[in-house]
């Protein structure tokens, strides 16, 4: 009988001590309750409760949870509908707030991101919806975080996942796009035959300077040949006229010279007389040739210096 009722002190004293012993994980909050009353919260760790008069009533997860919002219709400020679903993030922030603050803050959390997402796209137009989504998400997270406060909930972010318009309006969006992409590969085509055109007109003008310069360069070094063999011709010709009259004045230079012009005129006589279709009249009077060379002698002599 003894060992009958060690037993079962021994049992009564595991049950107290298992339901006094509470270990919490981390990342998580246990909510207790002492005779049906909030009492307290349990952090991570090892607790110790009063068996039969404190329990466990709530147990959260204080990790980040993502939520899937079911798809829904909404309508744009142009009447169009769209078929959006999305997914919410959010994270339990009070404990005692997300156990008597609503029956299920989830629940409650999952309606609001719908009404809001139709709320906020309601103020759009169908282009506004696929261009803005970022202020879409910002103004849901904003919208739904004001209310879940009182939910012992903060939400940290909403993404939209899809947004699929009606068959007809997708349809009419893919021609629109067909249609720019069209008029884009127009306007390059355009662009690259008037760029051509430019390069073109811009390579021949560069040529035609190219030639011209070239012409230039070749008259204004031809010029300078003609004018460099004018003046070497004129400083040979200056020379040679100064050392005939440099040889004239020297000594018998004067019969030099009448000598000269003797043998000049004799020759120009012979050349003609030795052309047979040239009919030859000599002068009566064989002085005048004399009187010739007088007179180149006496031109000789007006170019001596004074």
């Amino acid at each position: 009988m003894s060992s009958y009722i060690a037993l079962l002190i021994i049992v009564a004293t595991a049950i107290f001590v298992i339901r006094s012993l509470k270990v919490v994980p981390q990342q998580h909050a246990w909510v207790v309750e002492r005779l049906g009353k909030y009492h307290s919260t349990l952090t991570p760790g090892l607790s110790i409760l009063i068996p039969f008069v404190d329990r466990v009533a709530y147990k959260h997860s204080l990790k980040e949870i993502p939520l899937d919002v079911p798809s829904q219709i909404c309508i744009t400020r142009d009447n169009t509908q769209l078929q959006v679903d999305g997914i919410l993030y959010f994270q339990v922030t009070d404990p005692m707030r997300a156990s008597y603050g609503s029956s299920n803050y989830i629940v409650a959390v999952t309606q609001l991101a719908q009404t809001s997402l139709r709320s906020v796209i309601g103020k759009l137009e169908l282009d506004k919806t696929f261009e803005e989504r970022d202020i879409i998400n910002a103004q849901v997270v904003q919208a739904i975080d004001e209310a879940a406060l009182n939910w012992g909930v903060k939400v940290l972010r909403y993404e939209i996942k899809d947004l699929t318009p009606p068959k007809e309006i997708l349809h009419a969006m893919q021609s629109q796009i067909t249609a720019e992409r069209e008029k884009r590969a127009l306007i390059a085509a355009s662009e690259g035959r008037r760029q051509e055109q430019i390069n073109i007109a811009t390579g021949e003008r560069e040529a035609y300077i190219a030639r011209s310069e070239g012409e230039k360069q070749s008259i204004i070094n031809k010029a300078q040949g003609e004018a460099a063999s004018i003046t070497a011709v004129a400083e040979a010709t200056a020379m040679a006229i100064e050392r005939i009259a440099a040889a004239i004045r020297q000594p018998g230079g004067e019969q030099a010279v009448q000598l000269k012009v003797a043998e000049r005129a004799v020759d120009a006589y012979s050349k003609v007389a030795a052309d047979s279709t040239t009919t030859l009249i000599v002068p009566s009077n064989m002085s005048e040739t004399s009187a010739l060379i007088a007179s180149a002698m006496r031109m000789v002599q007006g170019t001596k210096p004074a």
